[in-house]
């Protein structure tokens, strides 16, 4: 039997997004077309179901690092802010839109508060696990 550890970390995090399309609680706002990932960013994010894929890295995350806050997941998704001429400096990523993922995770009960932060359900890493085993056996 596999743990998440053993599967590649992209191709999890994609076949991870695949299963959290289907599930009806985790949708997409329609403000994310148009909204910056951060401050860092100069443009809102290309990719079509980018809501799905960072969902899923989120998942990858807690079960790694958890329990984990808003703040130190806001960090890990931040990145350099280019300021032309000026020497470019470390933003945070937009919390707006981790906390949207984390209340929709905790809806379908993949994700719940502990502390000071927020961790894995059981259900959350059997979900990991199962996928991981799965890719795998491939």
């Amino acid at each position: 039997m596999s743990i998440m550890f053993d599967a590649n970390p992209s191709t999890l995090i994609k076949e991870i997004a695949k299963d959290l399309k289907s599930k009806q609680g985790i949708t997409a706002p329609e403000w994310i077309s148009y909204t910056k990932t951060g401050a860092h960013n100069e443009r809102p994010a290309q990719q079509d179901d980018f809501w799905y894929m960072r969902a899923a890295s989120i998942l990858r995350v807690l079960y790694k690092n958890g329990p984990i806050g808003v703040s130190k997941l806001r960090t890990k998704y931040g990145g350099r802010k280019e300021n032309g001429s000026k020497p470019a400096h470390f933003k945070k990523g937009g919390g707006s839109i981790i906390r949207k993922i984390l209340q929709q995770l905790e809806n379908e009960e993949l994700v719940k508060k502990a502390g000071k932060g927020r961790v894995l359900t059981e259900k959350g890493i059997s979900m990991l696990d199962k996928k991981a085993n799965e890719l795998t056996k491939k």
